[in-house]
């Protein structure tokens, strides 16, 4: 009889590892399973928002964790952890995480004496021309002002790369601690060619006063320096002319600056000379400044066809939440259906999955922190998005928030997908309909309460769970999925093997592995 050689698939494995008996708790006092440092240090680094407090972790232990498993990984695992970082600020688009990291990498490769890897780890994560300002600003606001050659190295890649004419304008700032010239002074990159080398000498000029004319070669600094000569009704004047937007964009004019040339409120007019040198994510951030400006509708007509554009939301590389904030911010509803075929673009890689799904939406009361800067969208606006995603594309789901009761027991909610809806309504539908319960968080409870002999049961959460060991809350062989959203130490499950499976982020591509274990593939990190 054979052994090996059957019909059944070896189990798949996945690339977030952990143990497979619990060695420790959740915050919540249920069974902990510790995962190795790359796992933990992945984990954290895709929910990460440096600098920000958790429910259970405070910026700054937060933040000291992540710079220890940097400096693990690093010494452990140099080329994983290079790969990993470059993947960090550019697919997953998580910017100050990635520079953070490079910065890490660059001071633990320097303190165990080795050569080699720093500099292109640090170029590689500066990817905008405000950002060799930034890391620095850090290194010297962390380590001190003697900043290592491999990290002078990569700023000055970076900033040979990056500096031209519109990026000073754009970026540079005397509100910043590191401005453009500084940078220059302290990392001497060389100039590619002959535009650079002048606009580098210009802008060392201007920071030290030396009163040198502009070089002609620098024709956007030109062209802005001579509407900035205008008296202000010549400035609002140009918005009256055919060619205005054409104008505004040879002298760098971002929709920023014009606010404070004009000296006065941006009108419909002057928004409608702006919009078509605007980028994608300025003209998605202000479609508010839109309607209450009052653009026409033949404008807002180009504006929401550019936000819709499949290519254009790969290129922009905009996080889905992005889009949800900015359907809860637009005033109109003119926007709704380009966000909505923005959002689904954004969600491309969530797999349409056969069988039955139960997909499991954490709300309780440790969810509900803040996930964006300005404080708008929370941890369970996210479990939210990609659980409701989710089990849109499934042949049949079944959708559930849970929490936990006051005085013990599961709360939950059924949620009922209806068809021919919207992803972003479903969402909006989950938050007026008393979806978020808040409380503690029974994950072993909601799922023995609600899996019914599913395919496969996907949970998206903090891990943080109160009662009960998760991973044996349904049978071995139904595939559990975790999505987590926050990054803790301790998960809920088992992970990587054994039909238990940990993944995270803000983006969908984790969502491409479920299908690749369900064929008894395994999968790899996404990078």
């Amino acid at each position: 009889m054979s052994k090996f050689n059957t019909a059944r698939a070896p189990a798949a494995t996945s690339p977030v590892r952990g143990e497979a008996t619990p060695s420790a708790v959740t915050h919540q006092g249920a069974p902990g399973y510790a995962r190795d440092a790359r796992s933990e240090l992945f984990l954290l680094a895709v929910t990460n928002m440096v600098g920000e407090h958790t429910f259970y972790e405070s910026a700054d232990a937060r933040d000291t964790r992540f710079t220890a498993l940097v400096h693990a990984a690093t010494l452990k695992d140099p080329q994983w952890t290079a790969r990993f970082l470059g993947w960090l600020r550019s697919e997953a688009n998580l910017r100050t995480a990635s520079l953070v990291g490079a910065a890490e990498f660059a001071k633990a490769r320097r303190d165990a004496g080795l050569d080699g890897l720093g500099r292109q780890v640090v170029a590689d994560v500066l990817q905008r021309a405000d950002e060799p300002g930034e890391l620095l600003a850090y290194w010297t606001s962390v380590h001190g002002r003697n900043v290592p050659k491999p990290v002078k190295r990569g700023i000055a890649d970076a900033a040979r790369k990056l500096y031209d004419e519109r990026a000073y304008v754009k970026w540079d700032s005397a509100a910043r601690a590191f401005r453009f010239a500084d940078v220059l002074e302290l990392t001497h990159p060389a100039a590619r060619d002959t535009a650079q080398g002048e606009l580098f000498k210009h802008i060392l000029d201007e920071r030290h006063d030396r009163g040198n004319p502009l070089p002609e070669t620098l024709g956007v600094l030109r062209a802005r320096a001579e509407l900035t000569s205008w008296e202000v009704p010549r400035r609002r004047a140009l918005l009256q002319r055919p060619d205005a937007a054409d104008v505004l964009r040879a002298a760098g004019m971002t929709w920023e600056s014009v606010a404070g040339w004009l000296q006065g409120p941006l009108d419909a007019r002057v928004w409608e000379a702006l919009i078509p040198s605007m980028g994608y994510m300025a003209q998605l951030r202000n479609l508010r400044n839109f309607d209450e400006a009052g653009v026409s509708d033949e404008v807002a007509q180009r504006v929401a066809a550019r936000l819709a554009d499949p290519g254009q939301v790969a290129k922009s590389r905009q996080l889905p939440m992005r889009f949800l904030s900015a359907y809860r911010a637009a005033p109109s509803l003119r926007w709704a259906w380009a966000l909505e075929q923005a959002i689904a673009h954004s969600l491309a890689n969530v797999p349409r999955l056969p069988g039955r799904t139960l997909v499991l939406v954490d709300t309780s009361s440790s969810m509900n922190m803040g996930f964006s800067r300005d404080g708008t969208l929370m941890r369970w606006d996210a479990a939210a998005v990609f659980g409701l995603a989710l089990g849109r594309r499934c042949a049949d789901a079944d959708v559930v928030s849970f929490s936990d009761r006051l005085l013990g027991g599961t709360r939950t909610k059924v949620f009922k997908l209806r068809p021919g809806g919207s992803l972003l309504s479903d969402v909006e539908r989950w938050k007026s309909g008393g979806f978020f319960l808040g409380g503690g968080t029974n994950t072993a409870g909601a799922v023995k309460k609600h899996f019914a002999k599913h395919d496969r049961v996907v949970i998206l959460t903090d891990e943080q769970a109160v009662y009960g060991d998760v991973g044996h809350a349904l049978p071995a062989q139904v595939p559990l999925y975790t999505w987590n959203l926050a990054g803790y130490r301790f998960g809920h499950a088992p992970s990587g093997s054994a039909n238990r499976h940990t993944f995270g982020g803000l983006t969908d591509q984790a969502f491409r592995m479920i299908p690749l274990l369900e064929a008894g593939r395994n999968a790899d990190w996404p990078f």
